[in-house]
Parts: C-alpha cells; structure tokens; sequence
C-alpha cells in the first residue's frame, strides 16, 4: 500500500488524477460525494502523497504560523493557552498542516521574526493572539499580504479578519444573572486596559447595570492582567466600598478576589457573590467545593474555528470573509448565591 501513486489512488475512485490532486490540497470545485469517497480509500489504502511533490503542485508550504506577542507572558502559566493550541493542532492535523510556533519577548524579537514569517513561501498563512500593547504586528503582517486571522478583537488594525468570544454579551449575562438575584453593588475586576477583551467585558458589565437602572460607579471598579494575584489585590481595594457582588473578567481573578473576601472574614456567597470568566477546569478551587460561577468560553473550539477560518482565507485570499463570534454561557454554581447549578 505504500507504492500507491496518486493515479492509483484516482482509479480505484473512478475520477481523473487532477480531482484527488484538488481534494488533497483543499480545493473547491469537487463534488462533496465524490470528496469523501476520496479521502476514504486513502484513509483505507494508508496513502500518503510525496510531501515535496505536494509542496510543489500546489505552490503551498502546508504550514500556518500561531505568533504570540510580547504581551502574551504567561504562555506556559496559564491554563487558556494550552487548550487553545490544542484545538488548533488539531484542526491543523485534521486539515494536513504543521503548525509553527513563534513567540515573541520584546519589539527587538519582533524585528527579527518578521522578515522570516512574513517571507513569501514559509508559511501559508498565520494566526496572531492577541496582545496588549496594541497592533504594531498585526498592521506590518496586514501589509505583507500574509492570510492572517487575528485571535480577538483587534485593538487599532482595520481590515483584519478576526474571531472571538461574545465577551459583551457574555459580561452582560453574568451581571444580569447577579441583579436579578438582588445583588445592587456589583463590583468589577477588569483586565488590562489596553486588552480588546478586558475593554468589551467591562462593557458588558456596564451595560448591565445601566439596563437595569444601575448607575456604573469607578470605585465600584479595578483593573487587573488576569492574574490570580491582580484578582486578590483589587478585591483587597475594593472592600472598602462594601461590595455585595463581583465580575471578574477571568476564573484566575475570581479565586483572587475569593481569597482576598475570605482573609478578611467574609462569607461567600452570603457577603459577597463571585462570578467569573473562562470556565479552565485546570484552575484550583480557592475554598474546596465551593464552584465558581462563571461564564464559559469554549476555548478548544475557538481554537479549531481559527484555522478553519484561516483555511478559507487561504484557499480564497481576495474574497470578504466575515469575522467569527463565538457564544458564550453562564455556568451558574455556588459563589454566587443561587443555591441551582445549570447553564444560562
């Protein structure tokens, strides 16, 4: 089986050698029966094309890049990357690519990979995290002509395809499920200012309240990285103005902040409700089963659903390709006093 050519493979399908060639690289034109009945006898049969041959036939490299700004320190740290890469790895095995990883520590790093990710032939196509210290990457890579899909919401670059979570609406879910359980002094921590995705779930918390005739007061607010450690300190602030409730825009900030309410001798939920945001099942409880309330993301599929986007950025560079929200829910447990765990 490991002789087989592609014209062997073409005729055991019944189809010309043009057509697996096509359904190999990704192409359209085919006929979806005749796809799978494809892809079938070459999972069946074990073939494998010559990977230069291939490389050559369709002028790809079969390789997309996930760049990583400087911004992004806590790779190996936090529990949301790991899940993240693997949904992409996945989804780049299951469509025939590698993944290449570039991380970059300062803008000098940056001058030095640029050149090579944004080289005609490298790679096919790159995934950019989001940063934040701005877009200074994103807008040089907008004007290399690289397929790009930027992972959130881009702070300043214009005409950047993009994914990401709902984070307004999911913000606005977990405040509104607060008040509709009588908590009236509901308090955020944010995440850092120059983050696309701390600025749209403070909005979320904002227009919450507002909706509901609340007044956002700034004491009523900190503004944290994400951390476990920002999470303790503002909580540790915010005390001062008697909280009944608090967002907080990452799971690792919530145990921050319950740690923080728990040293100073409150209850949880009575005192103080927690919600948080991600839902990492990696992250340690702060009090043992006490669940956090938090607002799932699905972090695996975002991952996938960037390089499926990406793919019709590559096989199709002049077309619109609309930017991808992904939903959210309200995974209801016990920090924040309903005494019901359920999705909302």
């Amino acid at each position: 089986m490991a002789d087989l050519t592609l014209e062997d493979i073409a005729s055991k399908a019944g189809v010309s050698r043009s057509t697996v060639s096509r359904v190999l690289n990704h192409q359209p034109n085919v006929r979806q029966d005749v796809r799978d009945r494809v892809w079938q006898l070459i999972e069946q049969t074990g073939y494998h094309p010559n990977a230069a041959a291939r490389t050559l036939a369709s002028q790809r490299s079969w390789m997309i890049g996930l760049v990583l700004p400087k911004a992004v320190g806590n790779f190996f740290s936090d529990p949301y990357f790991p899940q993240l890469v693997s949904g992409i790895a996945q989804a780049c095995n299951q469509n025939e690519y590698t993944l290449a990883l570039f991380m970059l520590d300062s803008r000098e790093e940056e001058e030095k990979v640029y050149p090579r990710i944004s080289r005609t032939g490298l790679l096919d196509g790159i995934l950019v995290q989001a940063g934040f210290s701005g877009d200074h990457l994103v807008e040089r890579l907008v004007t290399s002509n690289m397929p790009l899909v930027h992972l959130g919401r881009p702070l300043h670059a214009r005409d950047v395809t993009y994914i990401d979570v709902d984070n307004i609406s999911g913000a606005k879910t977990a405040v509104k499920h607060l008040i509709n359980l009588g908590r009236k002094r509901i308090a955020l921590i944010g995440g850092p200012l120059l983050s696309t995705a701390a600025m749209d779930r403070a909005q979320g918390y904002r227009e919450a309240l507002e909706e509901a005739g609340i007044t956002p007061d700034e004491q009523w607010m900190r503004h944290g990285d994400f951390t476990e450690s920002s999470g303790f300190s503002c909580m540790q602030e915010l005390l001062s103005t008697a909280p009944d409730a608090v967002f907080t825009t990452s799971d690792a900030q919530a145990y921050g902040a319950i740690r923080a309410i728990t040293a100073a001798g409150l209850n949880i939920p009575a005192d103080i409700a927690v919600v948080g945001f991600d839902d990492l099942p990696t992250m340690q409880p702060a009090i043992p089963d006490l669940g956090l309330t938090t607002v799932r993301q699905p972090i695996f599929e975002f991952g996938a659903q960037a390089v499926s986007l990406l793919m019709e950025v590559i096989n199709s560079p002049a077309g619109e390709h609309p930017n991808r929200m992904i939903e959210t829910s309200l995974l209801v447990r016990d920090t924040c006093g309903s005494g019901d765990r359920a999705f909302v």
